[in-house]
């Protein structure tokens, strides 16, 4: 057995199957438990290595030929995998609680599999290749065939498509720069390409409008999954580029022009959830100043970067899985309605979970103390400081505008016109998910060295970068 077959062509094969199971319960513990079997798998079973049970032996390869390309999963990529599909388990076991396992399931194993696969294709260009399909795959999910495509799926669709061409042309500059490398013309052209491609493929400043959009028209728990993966893979794709090119990773421009970017979609989005009155909206922008997290962190010194960079990933994902879960509780509540603050005036008496979890899941993002987001900020926030007093400044910006949008939500949620009583309206599998979650925060942010053992494998990932 190869490990791309593993981890690439079995889920994308059980998506595929999934789609013919009737039950939902059955659909949900059906993808749940095979996510969480191949994250299990990625920690105890070593690639490359032969491993013994009895009289039997056990050997995953690590490489695997597919359509005249290769597919490599080497040993060092066994804790990405382990957090990938341990996040896509946590995912598919909440589909229930916000009501949409019919169409996260299926589809997000088929997702999670092609963008497994674009980390490990080689050559490593056609991953933009595999990212658009999976940008494809995705439209289905986003919106039911018997629905009408909004103006932000379509904007979504568009920005994601155009940023394809512009990383596959910077390629084949690239190839050009390796064989003449003081060629300053053909240097400036390639990184401008890479970056306007990248700059579509993360949703860089402006080009995030499509993200509140989408949040209004479709499944925040479908957005929220999206919004997790999508520029999580797009985060590693582009370390590739910085660790396969020396004159990339030791520019000083281009590590100056993403800390400035990253700062840029930090305020910006602290600002614009500050100034919110609808809760999905407010997840968006929170969702875009995570991004720029990222790229500040790709921007800092390289011999920290990459730590940084995934020490920022488990906060991440976690935190959008209980914010969109929470949010989609509060929207089957007001039956599908914009989730705007004049309708979810007291929720917290009836929802205290799901509204404990918007909080929370904010206050994290915000880097609030004892919560997930809080370690990866600190450590964020004196990098940047160590280079540039003015930027750590404007960091700090940034996380007041999403610390006084959460403010802002609370007092929303626990505002009381009329005299009601505390109860808990949620299902006890809605309870056991945001309990689950809530936990996981605190656990993330009082003991951040419960991870350390997985994270301090993931540089490994690249040979260079970060050393």
């Amino acid at each position: 057995m190869s490990a791309p077959l593993l981890w690439i062509l079995i889920p994308i094969g059980i998506g595929a199957l999934t789609f013919f199971v009737a039950r939902d319960r059955l659909l949900i513990i059906t993808g749940g438990a095979a996510s969480l079997l191949l994250a299990g798998i990625a920690l105890i079973v070593p690639i490359d290595e032969a491993l013994r049970l009895g009289p039997f032996s056990l050997k995953i390869a690590s490489s695997a030929s597919l359509f005249g390309r290769s597919l490599v999963l080497n040993p060092t990529h066994a804790p990405f995998l382990v957090i990938v599909y341990g996040m896509c388990a946590l995912w598919f076991f909440g589909a229930e609680a916000a009501g949409v396992a019919r169409r996260l399931v299926p589809f997000g194993l088929i997702i999670t599999g092609l963008l497994v696969a674009s980390i490990a294709v080689q050559p490593f260009l056609f991953a933009a290749l595999l990212i658009e399909i999976a940008v494809l795959v995705a439209i289905p999910m986003i919106s039911p065939l018997n629905q009408t495509p909004g103006r932000g799926l379509v904007r979504f669709l568009i920005y994601q498509t155009l940023g394809m061409p512009f990383i596959l042309f910077a390629g084949w500059l690239l190839a050009g720069v390796e064989a003449s490398p003081g060629d300053l013309a053909l240097t400036i052209q390639s990184t401008v390409m890479l970056g306007l491609g990248f700059a579509f493929l993360l949703a860089v400043f402006p080009l995030y409008n499509w993200i509140p959009q989408v949040m209004d028209e479709s499944s925040p728990y479908i957005v929220g999954f999206l919004l997790w993966s999508l520029p999580t893979i797009a985060s590693i794709y582009g370390m590739g580029f910085l660790d396969r090119y020396a004159w990339l990773r030791t520019s000083a421009q281009l590590l100056a022009g993403l800390r400035a970017t990253g700062l840029l979609m930090v305020v910006t989005g602290g600002l614009w959830a500050a100034f919110q009155r609808h809760a999905g909206r407010l997840m968006a922008y929170t969702a875009v100043a995570e991004t720029g997290f990222i790229l500040i962190a790709l921007g800092l010194n390289p011999a920290t970067s990459t730590d940084i960079t995934f020490l920022l990933i488990p906060a991440r994902g976690l935190g959008i899985a209980i914010w969109s879960l929470s949010l989609s509780i509060l929207k089957i509540k007001n039956n599908d309605e914009p989730l705007r603050f004049t309708s979810m005036q007291g929720l917290a008496r009836s929802y205290p979970l799901a509204s404990a979890g918007l909080i929370l899941a904010s206050l994290s993002t915000a880097g609030f103390p004892l919560l997930a987001g809080f370690p990866p900020r600190i450590a964020l926030w004196e990098g940047l400081g160590q280079q540039s007093l003015g930027s750590a400044v404007w960091f700090l910006v940034g996380l007041l505008g999403l610390l006084i949008g959460a403010a802002r939500m609370l007092a929303v949620l626990v505002m009381n016109k009329e005299e009601t009583a505390w109860v808990s309206r949620e299902t006890w599998v809605q309870r056991g998910m945001l309990g689950v979650g809530l936990i996981g925060l605190f656990i993330l942010g009082l003991f951040p060295q419960a991870l350390r053992p997985i994270l301090e494998e993931l540089p490994l990932m690249f040979q260079r970068l970060g050393r």
